[in-house]
């Protein structure tokens, strides 16, 4: 029986911890923005309902650089694991 590899054995461990952390980074890239522009051009702050999901609002913009932050270190995490993956198999 072949070994599944580090990735797939791991999937929603990765999906989990990636979300997790990446939407914590957004959230500080969010705070940040938050302290250096201000509200700045957005017209509305979007904290109600559907509209915490349009990008064109405050809140949404802040939604989306969290989703975008947590599905790219689900990529790294991804990348990561494959590369260790491959390194400890061929050390086998």
């Amino acid at each position: 029986m072949a070994k599944k590899s580090l990735v797939s054995r791991s999937l929603w461990l990765i999906i989990v911890t990636g979300m997790f952390t990446g939407m914590g980074n957004g959230s500080v890239f969010g705070a940040a923005m938050m302290c250096l522009l201000g509200r700045g051009q957005f017209a509305n702050w979007g904290g109600i309902g559907m509209a915490s999901y349009l990008p064109t609002t405050f809140d949404g913009f802040m939604n989306w650089a969290m989703i975008v932050f947590g599905l790219a270190y689900i990529g790294i995490l991804m990348v990561g694991l494959d590369r260790h993956d491959a390194l400890e198999n061929a050390a086998q």
